[in-house]
């Protein structure tokens, strides 16, 4: 019986977007890093997302075009902030501890998890589940990260 056999490789691409803002300190400038990049990719996403429901309705008003684009403001605002808090507590704890490793990403992790909901006015159980969604979500990413 023939068979096939399909080879190839899958490779990740290298995106490295620079953003020329430097305010003269490492721990800032990773913050407003995280702040535009994530900011960025959120915005795409609701684009995206926005365009997909365009195309699916057919048609746009000038009043859908304009909630589309303040809800892409909205959305790259909110996962730019959460990304540079994230970034800004996991540096904070590398300093701190003096070594790169996970659980600087599960401790940022935890704390970002906790301001965040905190500076919602959520409820100290609220807080404390955040915090601990946070650190496992960033603790994953970071044990990805390194997974090849």
């Amino acid at each position: 019986m023939p068979w096939n056999r399909f080879e190839g490789s899958l490779s990740t691409p290298k995106v490295d977007v620079m953003v020329m803002v430097d305010t003269g300190s490492p721990f800032l400038n990773r913050t407003v890093d995280g702040f535009f990049k994530i900011g960025a990719v959120a915005a795409m996403r609701t684009a995206a997302e926005e365009t997909y429901y365009v195309v699916k309705r057919g048609n746009i008003s000038q009043h859908k075009f304009e909630q589309s684009l303040k809800k892409m403001c909205k959305e790259g605002a909110y996962w730019g902030t959460v990304a540079g808090v994230y970034l800004g507590m996991e540096y904070g704890m590398e300093r701190i501890r003096g070594t790169r490793d996970w659980k600087n990403a599960m401790l940022g992790g935890a704390l970002t998890g906790a301001v965040i909901s905190a500076a919602s006015n959520e409820s100290k159980d609220k807080i404390v589940m955040d915090a601990i969604t946070g650190g496992a979500i960033a603790t994953a990413a970071e044990f990805l990260n390194y997974h090849t």
